[in-house]
């Protein structure tokens, strides 16, 4: 078996419109359409997509206290420092990367975990 690419990544959330804002507003995704009859968004990021699921509740207990050492998605960004000011001025958690590279980690609204870095 040879994987050639990524084709989506799948979360949980808990609150369609509250995540909507975040991953369209916050950080800016397109969102694409999506013809699945239950509760959801798709976003486009790249050659990728991102699906956001409604459910009931989140598992959001992270076994770490370094977040990039938990489940996480991640993406490249033009401008790390401009992505961290974002974030702080909408009262979203960050946190630097342990390993000492240039990346952040934040958390949605749920505490899903979302590496931004600068490629």
């Amino acid at each position: 078996m040879q994987i050639t690419q990524s084709l989506h990544t799948a979360i949980l959330v808990t609150d369609l419109e509250r995540s909507e804002h975040f991953y369209g507003t916050v950080l800016g995704l397109s969102k694409i359409d999506r013809t699945l009859k239950y509760p959801g968004a798709w976003y486009q990021v790249g050659d990728s997509q991102l699906h956001l699921i409604v459910a009931s509740t989140v598992p959001t207990e992270n076994q770490n206290e370094k977040w990039g050492r938990n489940p996480h998605i991640a993406f490249s960004v033009v401008d790390l420092d401009n992505a961290k000011q974002e974030l702080l001025n909408q009262n979203y958690p960050i946190q630097a990367s342990a390993s000492g590279r240039a990346a952040i980690f934040t958390q949605d609204p749920d505490g899903n975990i979302i590496e931004l870095s600068q490629q």
